[in-house]
């Protein structure tokens, strides 16, 4: 990852970056992102040089203070942290989850979800600050989308946690695309093995 990280990280026109006390902030369309830094790592806001000698906007060059091990792997770390911190107040992030089960749903009240998904009560989870939570009409499908990759990753596992897929019928809350290994339950493995006599 450090050679990636060597490589300067283009600044989009309709991107804003600043360095101050150890952070990067960074500022686009969809918002504002603090990033703070490791002391191992120097970073330095530079204007890009074209072949042409004309400028073409701001860069990023990341440097890490000695070659150690860690901070080796603090370099890329940062460099990718700095990199999804851009795409994310550019494009924003998102994932998607999908409620299998008979009666399982999701609904949407103001800042909290409510889900149905089995248990003897309503499991209540409250939307993180910058956070938007979408709940399709057949309410199995819900899609988070926000600026922050970590925070809207974290959220989809804490919400995949209240009821993970289960591997004998597959219910449960699972990412969209995700794919399931079922088990053969005892009934149909002690049909199997009376078959093999």
């Amino acid at each position: 990852m450090s050679r990636l990280a060597k490589k300067p990280i283009k600044v989009p026109e309709k991107v804003t970056v600043n360095l101050s006390n150890d952070a990067l902030e960074v500022k686009g369309p969809l918002g504002s992102i603090k990033q703070t830094l490791n002391p191992s790592i120097k970073l330095e806001i530079m204007e890009s040089k074209p072949s042409d000698g004309r400028s073409d906007g701001k860069q990023i060059q990341l440097k890490r203070l000695n070659n150690s091990k860690s901070s080796k792997s603090l370099h890329g770390l940062f460099a990718a942290l700095v990199k999804n911190a851009i795409k994310g107040v550019v494009e924003g992030f998102s994932k998607e989850l999908e409620i299998h089960g008979i009666g399982f749903n999701a609904i949407l009240e103001g800042k909290k979800i409510n889900f149905s998904v089995g248990f003897t009560h309503p499991v209540k989870l409250e939307i993180p600050d910058g956070l938007k939570v979408v709940v399709d009409p057949k309410q199995t499908l819900l899609t988070i989308s926000g600026i922050d990759k970590y925070k809207v990753g974290q959220f989809a596992a804490d919400i995949r946690s209240i009821k993970p897929p289960e591997p004998y019928k597959g219910t449960g809350i699972r990412y969209k695309g995700e794919r399931i290994i079922k088990k053969a339950g005892k009934a149909a493995a002690g049909a199997a093995a009376g078959g093999t006599k």
